[in-house]
């Protein structure tokens, strides 16, 4: 695929929304693990050494570029759909890489990525692969913003560079907002489609269950106003409140987007009154709500074809034991 054309020189981040202590930023050749964000954590595989039994220098690229997958779900941005709503997309345009020392089979290794510039076009990225806090290699990776038809550069969209920016500076990347159906339904739904019907296979009559505009709705935004996360709150037995209906983006799954939405529904509970919440939990999402203070009633059971488990939180116990909701 041909390149873009080249990119402006980048110019500094800004700084006007940044921490009043904010890390130094990072220099391409020798950064330091503290000064990342974003980290990926990995483990050497078999196949990635090489005669010598290290990491063959071009897997460190590929790491490099896993790196940025996770940044991408960090800044709770779906990158197809994300690139679709900036109307873009971004190409590499350079990619340098120094090594200090070697990484061999089963190291556990952490890969740093931050944007240090961004240009009219063009996005900076360094990145550091690291063995605990030894640095093994380090790095730059510039990208182009541009129209994937002609792939000629355009310039880094305003939505696009302020949420690098507020990432950088240590910002939330999420809003849950939380109302009725009638506000929120459109994007609950196309989430809860798309994880429910699409990729679990429920069908969609068992998932339209008629009580939405009964329920209060959660709905996590990701900065460029796409839902990434939702859930519901119906009432059930006085005093209890029935949490359902938690669907978390595939893609950005794992980020604590779906524990921010299950925190507001429980608030949402608390504040009208309820006693205790309860739900559904599919048996392997059992661990996670186990985190946030549910505790299993009864034995397992099918629910459309899935293993389920009954859950149970009393709001008046965990006022009482400090834990609120974070």
């Amino acid at each position: 695929m041909t390149a873009p054309s080249t990119p402006s020189t980048p110019s500094a981040l800004s700084t006007s929304s940044a921490p009043s202590t904010p890390p130094a930023a990072p220099s391409a050749d020798r950064p330091r693990r503290a000064q990342f964000r974003c980290l990926h954590r990995l483990r050497v595989r078999w196949a990635e050494v090489d005669m010598q039994k290290i990491v063959f220098n071009a897997h460190y690229l590929m790491y490099a570029d896993n790196a940025m997958g996770e940044y991408w779900r960090q800044l709770a941005v779906p990158y197809e759909a994300g690139m679709q709503a900036l109307g873009g997309e971004l190409y590499v345009k350079k990619a340098e890489v120094q090594y200090h020392a070697s990484a061999r089979l089963d190291d556990v290794l952490d890969v740093g990525l931050r944007c240090l510039r961004m240009g009219r076009s063009s996005l900076q990225f360094v990145f550091g692969i690291f063995c605990g806090d030894r640095l093994l290699v380090s790095g730059e990776l510039i990208y182009v913003f541009a129209d994937p038809a002609t792939q000629t550069s355009r310039p880094v969209p305003e939505a696009l560079r302020a949420m690098i920016e507020r990432f950088e500076a240590g910002e939330p990347m999420v809003e849950v907002r939380v109302g009725d159906w009638a506000t929120w339904g459109p994007a609950a739904s196309a989430l809860r489609t798309e994880v429910f019907v699409a990729e679990q296979g429920i069908a969609a009559a068992l998932e339209q269950d008629g009580r939405d505009a009964d329920a209060v709705h959660a709905v996590a935004f990701n900065r460029l106003g796409l839902p990434v996360a939702t859930g519901r709150l119906l009432r059930g037995d006085a005093g209890e409140g029935l949490i359902g209906r938690m669907a978390v983006d595939r893609a950005v799954r794992g980020q604590g987007w779906g524990r921010e939405v299950l925190d507001a529904l429980v608030d949402a509970a608390a504040q009208r009154g309820d006693g205790r919440v309860t739900l559904h939990a599919q048996a392997t999402a059992e661990a996670f709500y186990r985190r946030a203070g549910f505790s299993v009633r009864g034995e397992p059971y099918e629910e459309a074809g899935i293993p389920h488990v009954t859950m149970q939180r009393h709001l008046e116990a965990a006022i009482e034991s400090g834990a609120a909701c974070a």
